[in-house]
């Protein structure tokens, strides 16, 4: 399965903001949790500063990977067969595949409780 490269490193930076995204939830649920208390503990501290430099990084990738992608001629194509295989959550698989511009493979409005069985 041949597609064109910056399509490909596209629906990669969609689901790096989906990552971010994800991560930056943990957040306010952490706080949630542990009450205003947790934050008297230095290593939630350092426990938060890491959620919020995973964070930045994921969004940093994504942004350079969008960056370097406007340069990348659209006839330049890649086998993805083997990468896509590699994959292990469908719906990270099924947006990263041919075919789906931009989709999401996180499901961003589930509600707070639900799960899905594997």
């Amino acid at each position: 399965m041949e597609e064109a490269l910056p399509q490909v490193l596209m629906r990669v930076v969609t689901e790096l903001h989906d990552v971010a995204y994800l991560i930056e939830r943990i957040e306010p649920q952490l706080l949630e949790l542990g009450g205003a208390q947790v934050l008297e503990h230095p290593d939630a501290l350092k426990v938060l500063q890491g959620i919020d430099l995973a964070v930045q990084k994921t969004r940093g990738l994504a942004e350079f990977i969008d960056t370097i992608t406007g340069s990348i001629p659209d006839g330049w194509v890649v086998d993805m067969t083997t990468a896509l295989s590699l994959v292990k959550l469908a719906e990270m698989q099924k947006a990263l595949g041919a075919g789906i511009r931009h989709g999401h493979s996180q499901p961003l409005g589930k509600a707070a409780g639900d799960f899905d069985f594997f």
